[in-house]
């Protein structure tokens, strides 16, 4: 079989299939090679994966307090990401967002007390210089989690501005001439929502998240100043990019300075580095996601279609048709292009903050947890998937469950093997330890193998514009067309329900090769006659024949 760049072209959008309507359907493929009891494994055995230099990547969410011990305290650190490397690297994915690694007085760091320094809990600077030029040698990229709506009461801007207004006379004002911190933060001699008191004086302060995350006041020039030296400070260090947390708290209720400031950050990130990459945090709907593209910021995560009540689950569970997924891909790309036309969309669909795939489904054993990746992963952009996921593991409720440790195997004495958060409560999982599911060509890890390197060995499905596909689609049946100028468009069908399907072909008159196939069970993916048939909660690729 031909590798993936040597395939032919199928026609993008309307206009182009009306242009082929005098070519006709290949008959059944028939390779020897496809007889398996798991089709995927024979059949892609000949894909291979296409090196990029641009932003569309597959990028892999470290909490890094959970990860992987190397030291045997039980925290996470980044000589444990170090040393998994290659099983991340296997696995497909070629770029890493590593939650907040600098000094905080809590287990998952998002109340930064020194921008410029690594929690000693993580290790040393020199652990993550280490960390970063593994990662540059293997081509892969490395994110920075930056939270800069807040810090930690602890930092030292904080603790100068408290202080100083700690000893302002009753009925005085501030000077920031005196205490140039006092103007760091938003600080009030009334109480109002969102704020709270500063112990010891009759001020109160923004803090929205919490009383020990105090809000910085980023309409300062001075903090900005100090922002623009944190960014240098690391882009210089060799970072690739930052993951901006919050982006909707910057200015509360203010749409408008959200984009101001994201626009300020990401032309200040540019200036340093050019080809720097910028995702934001903007958990909120479609139209609003939109209007933060104004600020020109790379990517913002495509929240509408993650969690428990987003698209990908809604159509899993039957309150959407496959269609409403397609018809939801091309509204956002329609949404999002016009604020940006350069925007680079950022699928997802678990974080750190959200309960985990596996526990959406409770009836399910496999083939739905599976799908739900696969719906996010082959969706355009850069794709994110949250450590874990990929074998399956569960975690809901309160934050740290969802921040469960790794479940590299079941041996308490396996010295990879971290403690968890501090008060998390037991998870149970549900599916077997990466040890187990290794060597299992159906389990979800294998699964997630072969839907990264399908995505992988065809560039377009990460980089291209999504099309109709001649009507195909239906309740059951998602059938979109992957295009791009200078790379060659793939048709994707995908059954997304509990029994096999036909999808009819015929109606886009083209001679279409069977060129990738994801099977969640030993049924096989077949296509005769311009009929393919499709199992239960499989996928199919297909390319176009010279």
């Amino acid at each position: 079989m031909m590798t993936a760049r040597k395939k032919g072209v199928i026609a993008a959008g309307a206009a182009m299939l009306l242009m082929l309507s005098g070519c006709t359907i290949q008959t059944a493929d028939t390779r020897e090679s496809a007889v398996s009891s798991v089709q995927m494994a024979a059949f892609n055995q000949d894909l291979e994966p296409v090196t990029r230099e641009d932003h569309y990547r597959t990028t892999y969410e470290i909490f890094v307090y959970s990860f992987c011990d190397s030291n045997g305290d039980g925290i996470g650190d980044l000589n444990g990401i170090r040393s998994k490397l290659d099983y991340i690297q296997d696995l497909g994915f070629d770029e890493l967002w590593l939650t907040p690694v600098h000094p905080s007085d809590t287990y998952h760091k998002y109340d930064v007390k020194d921008y410029c320094a690594i929690d000693s809990q993580f290790g040393t600077m020199e652990d993550y210089e280490a960390l970063l030029k593994d990662c540059h040698e293997r081509g892969m990229r490395v994110l920075l989690d930056l939270p800069v709506n807040h810090t930690a009461s602890g930092h030292s801007w904080f603790q100068e501005a408290a202080s100083y207004y700690r000893s302002l006379p009753a009925g005085s004002k501030p000077d920031p001439a005196v205490c140039p911190y006092a103007e760091y933060y938003l600080f009030s001699d009334s109480q109002q929502d969102g704020y709270a008191q500063l112990a010891g004086s009759s001020w109160y302060y923004e803090a929205r998240f919490w009383s020990e995350m105090p809000d910085l006041n980023l309409s300062n020039e001075a903090v900005r100043n100090e922002i623009k030296d944190i960014v240098s400070f690391w882009l210089n260090k060799g970072a690739d990019g930052f993951r901006l947390d919050a982006v909707t708290s910057y200015y509360t209720g203010d749409p408008e300075s959200n984009v101001d400031f994201m626009r300020w950050f990401t032309d200040t990130c540019k200036e340093i580095k050019p080809d720097c990459y910028i995702v934001g945090e903007a958990w909120t709907d479609r139209r609003s996601i939109a209007v933060l593209y104004e600020s020109g910021i790379d990517s913002l995560f495509d929240f509408p279609f993650a969690d428990s009540e987003g698209i990908i689950r809604s159509v899993l569970n039957n309150a959407y048709s496959a269609k409403d997924y397609v018809q939801a891909m091309l509204s956002t790309q329609e949404a999002f292009s016009a604020s940006n036309p350069n925007y680079v969309d950022a699928p997802f669909y678990t974080n750190h903050d959200m309960a985990r795939n596996a526990g959406f489904y409770p009836q399910d054993n496999g083939p739905k947890t599976k799908m739900a990746y696969a719906m996010s992963l082959l969706m355009s952009g850069n794709s994110f998937v949250y450590y874990g996921e990929e074998i399956g593991m569960k975690g809901s409720g309160k934050d740290e469950n969802k921040r469960a440790p790794m479940y590299w195997s079941n041996d308490p004495n396996d010295p990879d093997l971290c403690a968890g958060p501090p008060y998390m409560d037991q998870v149970d999982m549900k599916f077997p330890p990466l040890s187990e599911q290794m060597s299992d060509p159906l389990s979800i890890y294998n699964w997630f193998k072969e839907v990264i390197k399908v995505r992988k060995a065809f560039p377009v499905i990460a980089s291209g514009t999504t099309a109709e596909a001649g009507g195909i689609s239906d309740d059951a049946i998602a059938a979109f067309i992957r295009y791009r100028e200078g790379e060659d468009p793939v048709l994707i069908v995908m059954n997304l329900r509990d029994e096999s399907r036909d999808a009819d072909l015929t109606v886009l008159n083209e001679e279409l090769n069977l060129a990738a196939v994801l099977n969640t069970d030993e049924q096989s993916i077949t296509i005769d006659q311009g009929i393919l048939h499709m199992p239960a909660y499989s996928i199919a690729v297909l390319t176009e024949v010279h």
